[in-house]
């Protein structure tokens, strides 16, 4: 029986890994094995030649096979790098984008300008993964943050998720958008969503990592990618202060028309949309009874 080494294993995977738009077979291959061997990757370029165990070996090469079919390498190895901070993730929750980030730093960055020695209430709608929820926790000490979804499964991963980033002021309840959110009448500061905003024909065009294997009802904002943010605006009021900001992630394409959605409840004084790095819309805010002027 040959014995191979790291680096004769990671070769292999290389060559076996298809190179598609949305992977890196080099990257992949080595945070297959990484995970495997229960070592950061450093450590496989520091002991190449060491000889990898058969039963890894083989477990190694079946994930290949899965990654090879556009399986998420998030859910094969249960972890995605979000804000800094590590987030267990498993197939049927959404996997955080380095692009809500952008979102999450816009709120921070609003709390630290708006309520300096306040504690500020937040409620992260349809919170998934925790990955929003958990974040604003962690970074902002002062604020007490509410996640909800009506997904048991994202409510036990988002628990989870605040419980391995040690995050305290944090509240996790089912609840749905549509029906009873179940907040006994809990009004809020902020509210902050990543709703699902593809358009309903667009998601099967997706790349084929997100198209087949997330779930969908993560996806699928409607005909038009609309149908979230038209019914969390319709409820804005019921959950927030009178002076209270909405903030939300938002398609590539979406400004203009969530913009409008915002204008037109006559809610808003003032309404703000942030860029991601490839200088596409990709937050909006609004301010209400001109919290945006206040300093």
């Amino acid at each position: 029986m040959v014995k191979k080494t790291v680096e004769q294993i990671l070769k292999e995977g290389v060559q076996l890994i298809e190179e598609r738009d949305y992977n890196n077979p080099f990257l992949d291959v080595q945070i297959i094995l990484a995970y495997l061997i229960k070592k950061d990757r450093i450590y496989l370029h520091i002991h190449k030649d060491e000889i990898v165990k058969k039963d890894v070996e083989e477990e190694y090469f079946e994930m290949i096979k899965k990654r090879n079919i556009g399986y998420p390498l998030q859910y094969m190895i249960n972890k995605q790098e979000f804000m800094g901070l590590n987030f267990y993730v498993e197939e049927g929750i959404l996997i955080p984008r380095p692009d809500t980030e952008i979102l999450v730093e816009k709120i921070i960055n609003i709390v630290k300008d708006k309520f300096i020695n306040k504690e500020v209430s937040i409620l992260d709608i349809g919170t998934g993964s925790g990955a929003i929820a958990v974040s604003l926790a962690y970074y902002l000490k002062n604020s007490k943050v509410t996640a909800v979804d009506i997904s048991d499964q994202a409510v036990k991963i988002a628990a989870i998720n605040a419980e391995k980033n040690e995050v305290k002021n944090i509240k996790i309840i089912k609840g749905d958008l549509f029906n009873n959110l179940n907040l006994e009448s809990e009004k809020f500061d902020i509210i902050v969503s990543n709703p699902p905003y593809i358009e309903t024909d667009e998601i099967e065009k997706l790349q084929k990592e997100v198209s087949d294997f997330e779930p969908k009802k993560a996806l699928d904002g409607g005909k038009d990618g609309l149908k979230y943010y038209k019914e969390i605006v319709k409820k804005f009021s019921q959950f927030s202060n009178s002076k209270s900001i909405l903030s939300m992630e938002i398609g590539y394409n979406q400004g203009k028309a969530v913009k409008d959605i915002l204008q037109n409840s006559n809610l808003f004084d003032n309404i703000e949309i942030d860029k991601d790095l490839s200088v596409n819309d990709r937050v909006i805010t609004g301010y209400r009874n001109n919290l945006r002027g206040e300093q």
